[in-house]
């Protein structure tokens, strides 16, 4: 069975970090990319970051360039999100999603196929 657990959430206040947790299990994990989402009240899922199978390219949406760092550890089956310098308009419920082989680019919500339970992150101003 393939599961995708992310955790990490919490509450922040605007300038502090979090680190994102995505453990997986029920698949091969470094034949699988692993996308990073977050849905805030209202608004459509978005992709966050991806990294490649090999953790070697990294993308980013525009607004997390420069304050986010994505990576996987293909040992411990999982993924990673690192979030700095976060601001109020990043409280959102985040997940992560699986899907098979190779993907480049900000992770499109339809292009995952397998989804983990949420973590919220709240950061207070």
């Amino acid at each position: 069975e393939v599961q995708l657990q992310a955790s990490g959430g919490g509450l922040v206040q605007a300038g502090g970090s979090l680190r994102l947790s995505c453990v997986t299990s029920g698949f091969t994990f470094e034949d699988y990319s692993i996308g990073w989402f977050r849905q805030a009240p209202g608004r459509e899922r978005e992709g966050v970051s991806c990294t490649t199978l090999d953790d070697g390219l990294k993308y980013y949406t525009d607004s997390a360039k420069g304050r986010f760092t994505v990576s996987r550890d293909n040992a411990k089956n999982t993924m990673y999100l690192q979030m700095n310098s976060l601001k109020s308009e990043d409280t959102a419920v985040y997940y992560c999603a699986s899907r098979w082989g190779w993907y480049a680019g900000i992770p499109g919500p339809g292009d995952f196929g397998s989804w983990g339970q949420g973590t919220q992150v709240t950061v207070s101003s």
